[in-house]
Formats: structure tokens, C-alpha cells, sequence
């Protein structure tokens, strides 16, 4: 696998990662020199930066990967997660030097295993990309006053609610990362129906409690399958990867293992959450 990383760089002030590892200047759009290629990012909290690539295709964004900058225990991850590749699972670099330039690397992965960045000035980044056999690549990335110029009424919202935006954490099109989980039979086996029946009526309450602090916005089961998949949530305001396990294992039939899942970064409209008050208005009976 060669997935082609588009990389931005990033401003480190000491090895702990401290806030001020997260500038302001990251946020924004970003074009390759010589190449309609641009990444665009927000910052969701002191710790994550969250992003995506993409080009501008017959006037219509085309997203080809999804990207964050986070910390965990005190060091930084770079994670890439192309679309249509590696299972949907991001591939993480980690970064072992931040003098001079800053280097993020994966020995384990093919192409690219090492990559460095430089900040020239706030305006220009330098980037170089390695592996061991394949050729390195080495460009410029320019910041942008923007993808689109505002102004721009082809590409400009005439309806465009800041205050709404702000409100629901949307990005400049409108977007936001959240965490999808997809739950799967898990490992225990037991025939106990009593503890069966108590592990998933926890597993329903569990889900109205999410929803009621702000941390599911959907849940459903899905129809037979051959993969064992039993249904899907969506997570958002949730920090991290982490967080979101955490957040997972609060729930009976998980912790009982009745259930596993699988999870992933996922970016949709930032107005999902908004249909929540309407879902409480249609129900008849509760499942």
C-alpha cells in the first residue's frame, strides 16, 4: 500500500506537548506548491488537531483521506486514514524529534516510513516524505486566505448562520469529526438468559443516558449479516480515541462482552445532532 500522504507541519514548543504544541496558524487551508492539493484543518481542543485532504474536482471537493494530530501519554501521533484503504484504519506516526524540523516515523510501514517537516515562516511550510527503496518526495505547502474565496457566490452559502455554525463545532463546509462504532457479537458465549436479558435492558439504558449528555446522537441495530454485525452508533463532543473506548466500556453488554465493536474516525454534517429533539416527538412505544 503507497497511500499518497499530503503532510502539514507543526509548531512544537517542548517535549511534553504542552497546549502551545497546538498553534493557531495550523488552523486554516493549506495548497501544495504547483499542485491543487489542500488540506484544511480545526482545532478541536489543546490536545487534537483534526483535518482533512483534498482536491477540487469540476468545481465539487473530492476528500481523499482523513487526518489528526493528537497526544496520548505525553507523545504526539501523526494519523492518516486514506479513504478505500487499509480497512478504513488510520496508520500513525510517531514523533521522535522536534529540533530543527519535526520528524514523525513508522519503521513498519512501507511507504512513507519517515516524515519531515519545517516551518519556514507562517505562511510556508517545507515537507519531505521517505521510505526505503521509493523515491523521496519533497515540496512546499502555502497557507491560504481560504479554498474558496468567500465572495465567491458559486461556492459561498447564501444562508450561512455563523451563530448556528459555531453552535454545532462546524468547519468551514459545514463538517465535524465524530467516532463511528460498529458493534459485533462478542466473545462470551453464555447461554445464562438472566444475565443475558439484565446485560442488554443496561445496554438500552446505557444508550438513553449517552444521548441525554450530549455523547450519541445515533443508535440502531442493523438487519442479519454474514459479518456478525449487531448495529452501529455515532459519537461526537468525545476528545480522543481513548475517551471514546472509555466511553464504550460504560456500557453492561459491552463490559460483559456480549458485544464488541469496531471504531473510526468519521466526518459528516455537523447538523446530525440536530435531529434529536424531533426523534423524541415520533416514538409510540419505548423498545
Amino acid at each position: 500500500m503507497k497511500p499518497q500522504f499530503i503532510i502539514l507541519t507543526l509548531l512544537l514548543v517542548n517535549t511534553t506537548f504542552a497546549q502551545s504544541a497546538f498553534p493557531d496558524f495550523l488552523q486554516g487551508t493549506w495548497k501544495m506548491e504547483n499542485n491543487d492539493v489542500y488540506e484544511h484543518w480545526d482545532k478541536i481542543n489543546g490536545q487534537t488537531l483534526k483535518g482533512f485532504s483534498y482536491k477540487i474536482i469540476n468545481g465539487q471537493m473530492a476528500v481523499s483521506e482523513y487526518l489528526e494530530i493528537g497526544q496520548r501519554k505525553n507523545e504526539l501521533f501523526y494519523t492518516a486514514t486514506v479513504l478505500n484503504q487499509n480497512q478504513g484504519k488510520g496508520i500513525e506516526f510517531k514523533l521522535i524529534n522536534n529540533d530543527s524540523a519535526y520528524v514523525f516515523e513508522n519503521p513498519r510501514h512501507d511507504f512513507p516510513k519517515k516524515i519531515v517537516y519545517k516551518k519556514r515562516t507562517d505562511k510556508e511550510l517545507l515537507v519531505h516524505i521517505s521510505g526505503e527503496k521509493q523515491e523521496a518526495l519533497a515540496y512546499r505547502m502555502l497557507k491560504q486566505n481560504g479554498a474558496v474565496a468567500e465572495t465567491d457566490t458559486s461556492t459561498s452559502n447564501p444562508n450561512y448562520d455563523k451563530a448556528l455554525a459555531e453552535k454545532l463545532g462546524a468547519d468551514d463546509y459545514g463538517m465535524k469529526s465524530y467516532f463511528l462504532v460498529i458493534l459485533k457479537t462478542g466473545t462470551n458465549t453464555t447461554t445464562d438468559k438472566a444475565f443475558i436479558g439484565e446485560s442488554f435492558r443496561g445496554h438500552l439504558d446505557n444508550i438513553g443516558k449517552l444521548v441525554e449528555v450530549g455523547k450519541l446522537i445515533v443508535a440502531g441495530p442493523l438487519g442479519k449479516n454474514e459479518n456478525s454485525y449487531r448495529g452501529i452508533f455515532i459519537l461526537h463532543n468525545i476528545a480522543s480515541l481513548a475517551d471514546a473506548e472509555a466511553l464504550l466500556e460504560t456500557d453492561p453488554a459491552i463490559k460483559n462482552h456480549l458485544l464488541a465493536y469496531e471504531i473510526f474516525t468519521w466526518y459528516g454534517s455537523a447538523a446530525l445532532p440536530e435531529y434529536l429533539p424531533y426523534s423524541d416527538k415520533i416514538w409510540k412505544l419505548k423498545p
